[in-house]
């Protein structure tokens, strides 16, 4: 696909997903993901973004030449190479020759981009959505999309690091997190006409389109936003993350944001712990140093379950249906699996559930006595 089809700057919502570059997540994904692109990555951006910042200028004022947009390439080059290996723009598909940028800078579409420039200056916005320039459009986005990525993903950390790390503390539920953003942005414009800075929140523009979800198959009607910045899109996924209780947590052994999709008090990421030698997950380190055990709350999944197949054992138990015996062997298999679940967390989100019930457990047990 070529990267002028590319929507850079467009997310899906549906329910509690999001769907970005043909891939849908969890909704909040891509937000947090951008609070762990590095600031030498996002300086390096910038750098690499200022010969495209001075052709924007030169777009603004209607004046720039084929010749200047020609010279933008070498950029646009550069910058989608290096975003191939950031997360979550690595998601597009960016050809590694780059034989797509070479392609787009050709004599064909600076030429168009030069006559829709001009013809922008005459009839306006009307000239974005004449078909005969529709290769100038794309040039023209594409270089106004690229100078502004590394400044404005400066930006959106900024702004966005403090308030995760209020999140931390708050009651992780999507009634929890609302207040904590009342508390946080309480000074955020209104749609009031006599509060010019209302106009910050008008950074996108909304349409309802029928699209074919990942694990429906078929056509659902999905809520696409299109933004204006980046800073606006990753905001935009992050909020909607918290409507639906997922919110960024960050992770005391890698040091990196992770998503969090429910109310338990994770506090380990599952991805690669750095350095570690047996290539265990940081939830696996957090596990074996014991600390684990001690972040589940009472109202956390795993030990709900566990909590749940226990009474329900001491009730059998007292009614008779199930002798001490067969009662104790449950008990210590339940515990066994509690453990289990914990420490990994790829049996947690699998079987652990099925293999806690009552009549699982008890064909178990059976089997051990």
């Amino acid at each position: 696909m070529s990267i002028l089809n590319q929507n850079l700057l467009t997310l899906d919502f549906w329910k509690d997903e999001v769907t970005y570059a043909g891939h849908t997540l969890p909704t909040g994904s891509i937000g947090c993901a951008a609070m762990n692109i590095s600031d030498e990555q996002n300086v390096h951006l910038i750098q690499l973004a200022l010969p495209l910042a001075a052709v924007v200028e030169l777009i603004k004022d209607g004046i720039p030449t084929a010749e200047h947009l020609t010279a933008a390439k070498k950029s646009v080059l550069q910058i989608t190479q290096m975003l191939r290996t950031i997360y979550p723009f690595s998601l597009f598909d960016f050809p590694a020759d780059g034989h797509d940028i070479q392609k787009i800078f050709s004599a064909e579409y600076t030429e168009n981009a030069i006559a829709y420039i001009k013809a922008a200056q005459e009839i306006g916005i009307a000239a974005a959505l004449d078909e005969q320039y529709k290769k100038g459009v794309g040039i023209v986005k594409l270089i106004s999309e690229l100078a502004q990525l590394g400044g404005t993903l400066m930006i959106y950390k900024q702004g966005m690091i403090e308030f995760a790390h209020k999140l931390h503390d708050s009651k992780r539920t999507p009634e929890g997190y609302a207040e904590t953003f009342a508390k946080h942005f309480s000074d955020t414009p209104t749609l009031s006409l006599d509060n010019p800075r209302w106009m910050q929140l008008t950074n996108t523009t909304m349409q309802y389109v029928s699209a074919v979800m990942p694990e429906k198959g078929i056509p659902q009607l999905v809520k696409r936003m299109h933004y204006v910045s980046f800073v606006g899109m990753f905001r935009s996924d992050l909020f909607e993350g918290l409507c639906v209780g997922h919110a960024p947590r960050k992770c005391p052994i890698c040091d990196k944001w992770f998503l969090t999709t429910d109310a338990r008090q994770t506090k380990y990421c599952g991805g690669l712990a750095p350095g570690d030698k047996l290539g265990r997950t940081c939830r696996q380190i957090g596990a074996k140093q014991g600390r684990e055990q001690r972040e589940l709350a009472d109202d956390h999944p795993i030990k709900a379950i566990y909590t749940r197949r226990m009474n329900t054992i001491t009730q059998y138990l007292h009614r008779g249906t199930l002798d001490e015996q067969t009662a104790a062997v449950m008990k210590q298999l339940a515990k066994s699996k509690l453990d289990y679940a914990t420490k990994y967390v790829d049996y947690a989100n699998g079987s652990y559930e099925k293999e806690m019930e009552q009549a699982a457990l008890l064909n178990e047990a059976r089997r051990k006595l």
